[in-house]
């Protein structure tokens, strides 16, 4: 009984729970005996020393004593406990925070359990699924506002880019009625509903018609260039078939067809049109573009809208192969000769297909990077195709692609175009083989490599910068 007094002066009311503790503890020998008081004494004390603690503690947890150090500490045992999340419940976690609503009252379970030890965890798990919540709302509220384009724009803008079309197929017809040429037709984005923020941009391709025993296609690769993604096209059987067999040997240069030069007998003919008087007839303001890796026209159909026509001579091999006359971006004098190959219509019905199938969201996730890129000063090098292929390589990885998802594939396309740019390769969906990073310099692809991890850290300043 000597304990119970002594230990009580200079304490807080206990309201007698301490009196009780230090009155049993001295008296567990006569029951128990030395060994058993001893055990009961190692676990007494510790709930004893907690309870202590906690009615000993300050109203503010963070109250400092003069002498510096806080008044009331968690115990150091507190939380010590061995056991941890391994990466499975980790996984189930997150997966949880991902359904869960932004209330902080939808983690609170109906009946009040034992706080968890590891609350400091939960909680980073739960910021970070309310800060992909909050994306995903930006991102929605950032392709209504910046990357959907209205109906009406973009049907005014495909009828003054059919009326371009139409002026010079008359144009050209009536010019050179012996050229060779299947019909002409408009193509590109605009016509594909994957344009972004405005509708500025159309394709007018130009189907050449080449004679099959006349000319044949080669793959880069297989040339002392190796350039996988463009090809030559050689002229065949000089010998049975002499030069000016063909209408495209005028065009040709050291035994193969020049899309140089196809392109400079188009701009001989297009810079000979008068687009003043036939802006004047359709109330367009009408110019080439000077200078430009293609033939492309400037056209201004109303006071605030301009649309740029591009004039793109196309080849259609026998075996299926879409060739263009766009030089390579770095090497155009050194690769002259080159016809870049094309997958844009299949690229698109892929990436259309998968969507089907899955109700997914490629299609936005690619026209809301579009629009970044578009918008952002320094991602101004990342072409449609690149975006396209880039997702097209994540969807054989990631299967959802539900609109709910929205946030996190555009997170994880960020982080794979880091990657790919890393490596300095982003490799084509429908040919591994070609390198669509190949005509990008090393600044270049620095200064996008850097511009796409900073965003990784903060993705939402991506869509703040371009408001």
């Amino acid at each position: 009984m000597a304990g119970v007094n002594g230990d009580g002066k200079g304490k807080k009311d206990d309201n007698g729970i301490g009196t009780a503790i230090d009155f049993m503890l001295s008296n567990a020998k006569l029951v128990l005996g030395v060994g058993g008081a001893a055990m009961l004494g190692i676990a007494t004390l510790a709930v004893k020393r907690m309870y202590d603690r906690a009615i000993s503690a300050p109203t503010s947890p963070t109250k400092m004593h003069q002498g510096g150090k806080r008044s009331w500490e968690e115990p150091a045992w507190m939380g010590s406990s061995p056991r941890v999340l391994n990466h499975s419940m980790k996984s189930t976690v997150s997966r949880s925070l991902q359904t869960l609503p932004t209330s902080s009252q939808a983690c609170e379970p109906a009946s009040r359990p034992k706080p968890l030890r590891r609350s400091g965890a939960c909680q980073s798990d739960l910021q970070r699924a309310r800060m992909r919540l909050s994306l995903q709302e930006r991102l929605w509220e950032f392709y209504q506002k910046h990357v959907n384009i209205p109906a009406e724009e973009q049907t005014v803008a495909r009828r003054a880019a059919l009326d371009i079309c139409a002026e010079l197929r008359v144009f050209l017809h009536a010019k050179l009625p012996d050229m060779p040429l299947r019909e002409m037709y408009l193509s590109g984005s605009l016509y594909d509903d994957l344009q972004v923020v405005t509708a500025d941009h159309a394709q007018l391709m130009v189907p050449l018609v080449l004679e099959k025993n006349l000319w044949s296609s080669i793959p880069g690769e297989d040339t002392i260039m190796n350039v996988p993604g463009f090809w030559l096209v050689r002229r065949e059987n000089l010998e049975y078939f002499p030069r000016n067999s063909s209408y495209w040997d005028r065009c040709m240069v050291g035994g193969y067809l020049s899309p140089k030069s196809v392109l400079e007998v188009f701009d001989k003919l297009v810079g000979s049109i008068n687009w003043p008087a036939i802006g004047s007839v359709l109330d367009y303001i009408i110019r080439p573009v000077v200078p430009s890796e293609t033939l492309t026209l400037e056209v201004q159909y109303e006071t605030d809208r301009t649309l740029y026509v591009d004039f793109l001579p196309l080849l259609v091999m026998g075996d299926g192969t879409s060739l263009i006359a766009k030089p390579h971006r770095l090497a155009a004098e050194r690769h002259e000769n080159l016809w870049r190959q094309s997958f844009r219509v299949a690229e698109t019905a892929r990436l259309r297909a998968l969507d089907q199938e899955d109700g997914g969201c490629r299609s936005t996730c690619l026209k809301v990077a579009k629009a970044v890129c578009k918008l952002h000063p320094a991602l101004h090098r990342l072409n449609s195709s690149q975006l396209t292929n880039a997702i097209l390589l994540l969807s054989e990885k990631e299967g959802d692609w539900t609109q709910e998802a929205l946030a996190d594939r555009f997170l994880q396309l960020l982080r794979a175009l880091v990657g790919h740019l890393e490596a300095g390769r982003l490799p084509c969906a429908l040919s591994p083989k070609v390198n669509l990073f190949c005509e990008l310099t090393e600044q270049e692809v620095d200064e996008l490599g850097y511009t796409l991890y900073c965003a990784l850290s903060e993705p939402e300043g991506l869509l703040k910068t371009t408001q």
